[in-house]
Order: C-alpha cells, then structure tokens, then sequence
C-alpha cells in the first residue's frame, strides 16, 4: 500500500501530485525546485537553487523517516550543463560515499535552473 508523505519544511509545489510516496521500504521523492516552503521560486545563482532544491528534498526524506544515506538514486534536470560543476559542488556536499547512483541531463526547466528527484531505500 502506498502512502503520502509530505513536510511543511519543503515546497508545497503545485499540481496533482505528493511531495514523496512511500511503497514498504522505498520513498520515491517528486521533482524538487528551488521553492520555498509556499511554492514560491527563489531565485539564485546554481549554487543558490540547488542548496534549497536539496534542502528541500531533504526534508521530505527525513520525513519519510529515512537518512539521505539511505537515498539510492537521484535525477538531476539542469538548465544549463554549463552549470553542472558549480552544482556539483553544492550536491556532494549532501551525500556520504558511496554516493547515490545518478542521472543528470540538460531540460527546459521553467525559470529554474535545477529539479532533483530521488528514490530511498532502506534495508530492513
């Protein structure tokens, strides 16, 4: 059974979907931005947005109960892949080796520069 899973600490987001679904030992994270907790756009140079778009995926992992060491894969949709080094600066400042395994590509993202997704796992 599925349940949803959702903090005031990260952004409400708008739309037809939950913050994190949590299916027996798995979160699954929705695309996060850099919102704030009112779904208002922050906006910021990529170092900026991405601290606040992995804070607030953070915070819905936390809230599922898991660590972000328990966090397995992440999706990474930058603006610009000009920005990937600066992002990933910030991102690696988040996860402990051995590092989540990842995808990260160049998307049309609407007056943002980063969305992060994740999937959680924790051993029972």
């Amino acid at each position: 059974m599925r349940q949803a899973v959702s903090t005031n600490q990260a952004s409400i987001g708008s739309g037809p979907y939950s913050q994190g679904i949590a299916v027996g030992h798995m979160l699954f994270v929705s695309g996060q931005g850099p919102l704030d907790a009112e779904g208002e756009i922050v906006p910021g140079d990529i170092e900026a947005e991405t601290r606040l778009t992995m804070d607030n995926v953070k915070a819905i992992v936390e809230a599922g109960g898991y660590t972000m060491d328990d966090v397995v894969k992440v999706s990474v949709y930058l603006a610009s892949l000009a920005d990937f080094n600066r992002f990933n600066a910030v991102y690696v400042s988040y996860f402990d080796a051995p590092y989540p395994a990842r995808t990260c590509v160049e998307a049309g993202l609407d007056g943002i520069k980063v969305e992060i997704d994740a999937i959680v796992c924790k051993q029972s």
